[in-house]
């Protein structure tokens, strides 16, 4: 009995050592092929698709490549289609699983689709570029029950193509949802033709939540801008391109110049957009505009559209103008330099510089200083 026990426990021992060994050998060879596929797939990304080895090595993170028949399919195709070598580097190492797409099935009808609307090399790949995401959408279930909405909603064909030049990412919203943003806006009183205006020019504001849209109408109508009136639709695209904190912190900046809450409201009604402009230059110019240009806190209230022109190409030339011609008597010490600002080009040109600059050369020069100095006591 002892005999025959023991023989059975060296078989089974003998049994056990061949399993795990086999179990073993196999792990060797997964982990050997898995590594292998590692080294293609980071040697494919940079050799084929033109990735940096940083880019490549993130990529590697998430996907595989077995066989490169099917991913050299995807290149062939978006090399056809007028993508350059750098576009794909950068679409692939943000959607890496592109890679291991079957071309004809997932790519090719959505670009050729986007073609037969007008959308061809080099526009289409730079849209497609700029959001890669839309080559994983569904055709079928979310692109073209998109496409009939914002046709039906914007009208003309024309406007239609302007919307998706202006933001091609909406092809891959809910369709529900976006209806229920301009929904929003009907019923707070917006007319439709505003709001078609808004999503021609702005169509990225439909990305945007559907409770943000609620909050900042309520905050427009408690500065005075009702949903009717003709700068609720740039007041709601300024106020919209930006977080709460961000607004609060260019609030900050203008208190910090004597700006109260009635003048950033009364400039903010008078030109939406002059929030638009960043903290570093609303810094800039409120230094140079009371310290050299020598214009008053109510000057700027009145005229906040001094916030939306450059300070290298436009204040600073137009001042030196000004200074030379006030100091040779032939305009007026108290010229309005807010109003000289406010000029387009054109009347800037005709009425302080063409009709001098043959007898008063110098003109031509403080058309192209880089720095002002000042009017000092001048003005």
């Amino acid at each position: 009995m002892f005999r025959f026990l023991f023989k059975l426990l060296i078989n089974h021992a003998i049994r056990r050592s061949k399993a795990c060994y086999a179990r073993y050998s196999s792990s060797l060879k997964s982990a050997s092929s898995s590594k292998e596929q590692q080294h293609l797939t980071l040697h494919y990304f940079t050799n084929s698709c033109g990735m940096s080895l940083e880019m490549a090595t993130s990529a590697c993170k998430f996907v595989k490549i077995k066989s490169t028949d099917k991913a050299d399919l995807v290149l062939q195709l978006l090399r056809a289609k007028g993508f350059t070598q750098s576009q794909i580097a950068c679409l692939i190492s943000r959607q890496p699983h592109f890679i291991l797409y079957d071309p004809h099935k997932n790519l090719k009808p959505k670009i050729e689709y986007f073609e037969s609307l007008g959308f061809v090399a080099p526009l289409l790949p730079k849209m497609l570029y700029g959001d890669p995401r839309i080559l994983a959408t569904s055709l079928k279930n979310r692109i073209l029950p998109n496409i009939d909405f914002l046709r039906g909603f914007l009208e003309t064909e024309e406007n239609f193509i302007l919307s998706l030049k202006q933001c091609f990412s909406v092809l891959r919203l809910d369709t529900a949802l976006m209806m229920s943003k301009i929904c929003t806006l009907c019923a707070f009183g917006v007319p439709e033709p505003n709001i078609r205006r808004l999503i021609v020019l702005h169509p990225r504001l439909l990305c945007i939540r559907l409770d943000f849209y609620e909050e900042k109408v309520q905050e427009l109508k408690e500065m005075g801008i009702e949903p009717t009136s003709k700068y609720f639709v740039t007041a709601f695209r300024s106020m919209s391109a930006m977080s709460n904190s961000k607004w609060e912190r260019k609030k900050k900046v203008l208190m910090g110049f004597g700006w109260s809450e009635r003048d950033i409201i009364m400039a903010f009604r008078a030109q939406p957009l002059f929030m638009t402009t960043s903290e570093k230059k609303m810094k800039q110019l409120m230094e140079f505009y009371l310290t050299k240009a020598c214009l008053q806190l109510s000057d700027l209230v009145r005229s906040p559209h001094l916030f939306m022109i450059s300070l290298e190409r436009n204040a600073i030339p137009r001042c030196s103008v000004l200074k030379v011609l006030i100091s040779k008597g032939l305009i007026k010490k108290n010229v309005s330099v807010a109003g000289a600002l406010n000029m387009t080009k054109k009347q800037f040109e005709d009425k302080y510089f063409t009709c001098f600059k043959g007898d008063y050369p110098e003109l031509i020069q403080a058309f192209q200083v880089e720095t002002f100095e000042g009017f000092c006591n001048w003005i």
